[in-house]
């Protein structure tokens, strides 16, 4: 016999198997909604509790109390001058290096038909985006750190500056990046988020320090950066969607992040325009975007980063970070053959390609003309917009990502 139920049972029913239903629907596909968002707060990793003794004779290179106090109260500085011509001006040639063989690939490929070596650093990569979209992703992607980059990174001067705002023990961390910002580009205009939104959650209690490094002068019109003044002080990652309109990138939602950081995102937004051999100082919980470039010249930049080596990168366990100055074990040499053994770009396409065949990540061919960039961080945070980037990853069966 079957048993006979009542209206009331019978919504009840029904709103069971339709949670059923969303439940299964979520497993199958295996999203984790929000997981990279927590309540857990460090104010006292990133405010002025957390400064460094500062020496009393400066190092060369070395900032004023005052600025590196700006630092941990506002959670930016912008040094306007600090770098020196011939500082700079091989990493604009290694630049225009690895410009020179991003073309030659493309052209032996069959995907342009002009080298276009009559047009400089700051144009060339326009015409060779122009005939095929999305060069500017393949140069981000290839993550090439040429020596002159590794100079820049553990320039003597700048790491007694980054010694003054986390300590002694300093490691450079893996994600470094080459930014390629041609203009009128979604591709390199990047929103409103917090850096750790894209690291592992073990990290949120990390304080990393960034030197963002333009390569010319950086404005408004060609797509400086802009921070939210004091939103690190709460200490916390405040939620993140993905992605953001045909980007890989994560987004944070202005009134939330307001309410959460106690924030005025138009009052406390401060534009932060840096000259050449100027650099912007910021920390990994301070909101932050780029503008876009509407300008007609290429805004290249370097962002590197810091932070102790005996604490977590957040990298999912993909790649770690290389040693640059130990008080404890003095470093003669930087292990730059060790940590360029390991390709991120690579580690994070492969580590979703292969859940389910790791022994074959040897075997798998890597097309040289992609340009789709999938991460982890697609995984932290709930998927609110779909597009090619997020269409590849769930296209390999939706499959978490894991700790290699």
């Amino acid at each position: 016999m079957f048993q006979s139920y009542g209206n009331s049972d019978r919504v009840a029913f029904r709103i069971t198997l339709d949670l059923f239903v969303v439940i299964m629907s979520c497993e199958a596909k295996k999203v984790k909604l929000d997981s990279g968002f927590s309540d857990e707060a460090h104010p006292e990793v990133f405010n002025i509790h957390a400064m460094p003794k500062q020496p009393e004779n400066l190092k060369p290179g070395q900032l004023p109390h005052s600025q590196i106090k700006q630092y941990f109260e506002k959670g930016f500085l912008l040094v306007p001058k600090f770098f020196e011509e011939e500082e700079l001006e091989p990493v604009r040639r290694s630049i225009e290096k690895l410009v020179d063989d991003l073309a030659q690939m493309l052209y032996d490929g069959g995907k342009i038909k002009n080298l276009y070596k009559e047009h400089g650093l700051f144009q060339r990569l326009i015409r060779i985006e122009k005939e095929f979209p999305g060069a500017n992703i393949i140069l981000h992607k290839q993550g090439q750190l040429t020596e002159a980059f590794q100079t820049l990174w553990s320039n003597e001067r700048l790491l007694n500056v980054v010694e003054q705002l986390i300590g002694p023990e300093i490691a450079g961390h893996p994600v470094w990046n080459l930014r390629t910002k041609t203009p009128q580009n979604e591709a390199t205009t990047v929103p409103w988020h917090q850096d750790s939104a894209y690291l592992d959650n073990d990290s949120y209690n990390v304080l990393q320090a960034t030197a963002w490094i333009p390569l010319l002068d950086a404005n408004e019109k060609n797509g400086c950066m802009e921070v939210i003044s004091g939103g690190h002080l709460p200490g916390k990652v405040v939620r993140h969607t993905c992605c953001w309109g045909e980007t890989w990138y994560v987004v944070m939602d202005e009134q939330d992040a307001a309410e959460k950081l106690n924030v005025d995102f138009v009052k406390d937004k401060v534009l932060c325009p840096v000259p050449y051999g100027g650099m912007l100082l910021i920390n990994n919980m301070i909101p932050h975007r780029s503008l876009n470039n509407i300008s007609d010249e290429i805004r290249w930049s370097l962002d590197l980063r810091w932070q102790n080596p005996e604490k977590s990168v957040g990298f999912y366990g993909l790649k770690e970070g290389v040693l640059m100055r130990s008080a404890k074990n003095p470093v003669t040499k930087i292990d730059w053959e060790g940590f360029n053994k390991v390709d991120r770009h690579r580690e994070a396409d492969l580590d979703c390609k292969l859940i389910e065949l790791p022994e074959k990540k040897d075997k798998v061919e890597d097309d040289p003309f992609d340009t789709i960039i999938v991460g982890p961080w697609m995984k932290k945070w709930e998927m609110t917009h779909t597009n090619r980037h997020t269409d590849r990853l769930t296209s390999r069966n939706d499959s978490t990502w894991h700790k290699a």
